[in-house]
């Protein structure tokens, strides 16, 4: 998939946005959060709506991460090359090696923009794959939907490491510290809410995650 450039960096982006999924609550789920997300209020923006489905809720809500990351990465793809990161890694401790189980079922070394790359096309795929992802008001979510998930939020997780220890300080050249620290208490609480990703997944940014669920939980 190609990538996409950009006027200015503000309008930098990895991939196009995806649509959140159109089933029968999909628009007015993403409605509730662009609204809970405006009013400032994190917690209540990750919290299953009373009466709403779970399966929809972590389906729409998946795609709006998507999305997020997809966009603060983009921000810094002219900085994260094979040259300055031929390891996809979240410091020094943590190596990241790409396998998705089907293609490419051993863990390979790759650098962190391939490593990038592969996990938004394997992703973009789940989003886009009717059997997981149900388009059709009605059709019924796999039963394996939460195991998927889960892979999703930890593997768009160690994008989120990867930025913090490699390119924080482009981050902060560029002035996107606000953005990326909203959009990642905003993931923190969700994935924190569902128990989407393991505590041991999180240790690379412990710093940061524990004093934002000791705040909000």
């Amino acid at each position: 998939m190609s990538l996409f450039g950009r006027s200015s960096r503000s309008q930098l982006t990895f991939r196009p946005k995806k649509s959140s999924p159109s089933g029968s609550k999909g628009l007015p789920l993403k409605k509730h959060i662009d609204a809970t997300l405006g009013s400032g209020n994190l917690r209540e923006a990750v919290r299953l709506p009373i009466g709403e489905d779970l399966n929809e809720w972590l389906a729409v809500n998946t795609v709006d991460f998507f999305n997020q990351v997809n966009f603060l990465y983009g921000t810094l793809m002219e900085f994260c090359t094979s040259s300055t990161c031929p390891i996809m890694s979240a410091g020094p401790k943590y190596e990241y090696r790409w396998a998705d189980g089907m293609k490419v079922k051993k863990p390979v070394q790759v650098s962190a923009p391939k490593y990038v790359e592969y996990l938004m096309d394997w992703v973009e795929s789940q989003l886009d794959d009717e059997a997981i992802f149900p388009q059709k008001i009605g059709a019924p979510f796999p039963q394996n939907f939460r195991e998927v998930i889960r892979t999703i939020f930890k593997r768009l997780f160690r994008v989120y490491s990867h930025m913090y220890h490699s390119h924080f300080q482009m981050i902060l050249k560029l002035k996107e510290e606000a953005h990326l620290s909203t959009c990642f208490k905003h993931f923190v609480l969700f994935t924190w809410e569902f128990h989407l990703i393991d505590r041991a997944e999180l240790a690379p940014l412990n710093e940061l995650i524990e004093p934002i669920v000791f705040r909000y939980f």
